[in-house]
């Protein structure tokens, strides 16, 4: 399972690579999205392993949460661009 993780923690450096290069606002958005699940999946993972269940709460809500966030983000730039 821990190499599991590894391989969980290195797929996150790629949208983290791809964030800080400099492209338009949309990539960064679904570079953003795409670690924001990640680490989510990360989280729980460790909250199976460690077998506490309150790490996955916090793991299911960070998934729920932050891509509705990036959701209403996305809402925004297109009503701002559409202007």
């Amino acid at each position: 399972m821990n190499g599991l993780l590894i391989v969980m923690i290195l797929a996150l450096l790629i949208p983290i690579a791809s964030a800080c290069r400099d492209e338009g606002v949309w990539e960064r958005m679904l570079a953003f999205a795409s670690i924001s699940t990640k680490t989510s999946l990360i989280v729980l993972i460790i909250s199976v392993l460690r077998d506490d269940w309150m790490i996955g709460l916090a793991g299911v809500l960070i998934l729920s949460m932050g891509n509705a966030a990036v959701m209403l983000l996305s809402q925004a730039l297109r009503l701002v661009e559409s202007d």
